[in-house]
């Protein structure tokens, strides 16, 4: 039996595993993912705990088979957060997301100014990246999908410290409102319905214009991947490469309602390539609060070994202040 606490256990193991596996594949392309995984990725390419070989080189962090990333370092910040107010408070946020260290570096402009202003009440006007839309999984878990008011501004409070820009705000509330409703057990339509409409109210009252532009970006995506015979790796990079914000998590929530597995997603967004990470964990999050016997519990095992994230704790104590 499908119950409430097991879809959000399944909503952040999916996001976690979606992290891990995509990992391997970021930023790539098509031709890239063909160069270091000839056969395509099946799960875990190497032994877990070793270093991932394209990473090998890499100056700012070796990443490692089954590690996750800022991604769901970042949703546990806000998770902690949440626990400790019993709501949403982006001071609180800041606080918990100083604590984290994965990918502050230059490279990653919205995370390097926050950590270098050492300030947790800091608010930014800045930023249009989908980090914030990744973290927000513990504000859709929190408040019910009859909430709606109550999920975007929570999602803006987790978003503020790093992401002001209005389709970042969008995003968050999208992503979270999304997971919000698949854990009250909404159908594909439904979910989508509904996180255009918390991205319409989020963009709304930061840019004060009526053209949501990200609302409309969810449609785009879910009516180009709704019209192919399959969802196949190569067309779906043809048509909407996740490589800028109005891609990304528009990406995410397709894959999340048009698709009934969460390992299926999580190993279709890794072989697409580009921002695969982040795709791979908010549709691992929402397909596995729909469907939380999809996540591979293999998978998971890894990822609780190498992280030591002990999930089951975070979906237990979130789940008892779901309202």
């Amino acid at each position: 039996m499908v119950t409430e606490r097991s879809r959000v256990l399944g909503s952040l193991k999916g996001l976690a595993t979606g992290d891990a596996i995509g990992k391997q594949t970021e930023n790539l392309s098509r031709d890239g993912i063909a160069h270091w995984y000839p056969r395509g990725v099946h799960g875990f390419e190497g032994r877990p705990g070793t270093i991932i070989p394209r990473y090998a080189s890499n100056r700012k962090h070796q990443w490692l088979f089954g590690e996750t990333t800022d991604d769901t370092e970042r949703t546990l910040a806000v998770a902690r957060a949440i626990l400790r107010d019993g709501k949403v408070r982006h001071a609180s946020v800041g606080r918990e997301l100083l604590t984290c260290k994965r990918s502050v570096h230059p490279g990653v402009k919205s995370l390097w100014e926050f950590h270098a202003a050492g300030d947790a009440s800091r608010v930014t006007p800045d930023h249009n990246g989908c980090g914030a839309a990744i973290r927000v999984a513990p504000v859709g878990i929190l408040y019910r999908s009859d909430r709606l008011d109550e999920i975007v501004e929570g999602a803006h409070q987790a978003s503020i410290s790093t992401h002001g820009g209005p389709l970042a705000l969008a995003a968050a509330a999208a992503a979270a409102a999304a997971v919000s409703a698949a854990i009250d057990g909404a159908d594909q339509g439904e979910i989508v319905r509904f996180a255009q409409l918390a991205a319409e109210k989020a963009e709304q009252k930061r840019s004060g214009s009526r053209d949501t532009v990200f609302a409309r970006a969810i449609g785009t995506v879910h009516d180009h991947l709704s019209r192919l015979p399959e969802l196949d790796a190569d067309d779906v990079a043809h048509r909407c490469a996740p490589t800028q914000p109005l891609t990304i998590v528009p990406l995410a929530l397709a894959l999340a309602t048009l698709m009934e597995s969460a390992e299926g997603a999580i190993l279709l967004t890794a072989n697409i390539g580009g921002d695969s990470d982040s795709v791979a964990s908010v549709a691992g999050s929402i397909l596995g609060a729909r469907y939380p016997a999809t996540v591979n519990e293999d998978w998971y095992g890894i990822v609780e070994a190498i992280n030591d994230h002990r999930l089951s704790r975070f979906g237990e104590d979130l789940s008892a202040l779901r309202t």
